[in-house]
């Protein structure tokens, strides 16, 4: 039996409602791919919080979460990760790549341009149907 990651991501939007995209190292699961920060949840622990953690250690920022996207499950061959992500916004801090090795400020029809990781593939596609927080 695959072992199920439970994850979160994070869909940021600036003041301009473009959205955050981060790159990943090379040396870790899905190389080079791109994909929206966050990170695992730990057992019994809130989504919500979980997120704000995450993003908390791997950027150095403090993030407001709002409204859910999605939740789509994807099987990779190290496991079947569960991703929900959810619409937030930067409230404190700057941006420090602690996790990653890039990152990108993309209006939602450049979001294509990227190889993103699988898992965050259906989220994208929420996104350009929503159409919410002035991004486009």
């Amino acid at each position: 039996m695959m072992k199920k990651i439970v994850v979160v991501g994070a869909v940021i939007i600036n003041e301009q409602g473009e959205i955050l995209c981060a790159q990943r190292p090379e040396g870790k699961t899905l190389p080079l791919m791109w994909e929206f920060p966050g990170g695992k949840v730990e057992p019994g622990e809130d989504p919500k919080v979980a997120l704000k953690r995450e993003l908390l250690e791997e950027m150095d920022c403090e993030i407001e979460v709002l409204d859910k996207i999605t939740t789509t499950e994807y099987k990779y061959d190290f496991g079947t990760v569960e991703l929900t992500t959810f619409y937030s916004k930067i409230i404190d801090g700057d941006i420090k790549l602690l996790e990653h090795i890039d990152k990108k400020w993309l209006k939602v029809s450049e979001l294509g341009k990227l190889e993103f990781a699988p898992a965050d593939i259906p989220a994208i596609e929420r996104i350009m149907e929503e159409k919410k927080y002035g991004i486009y």
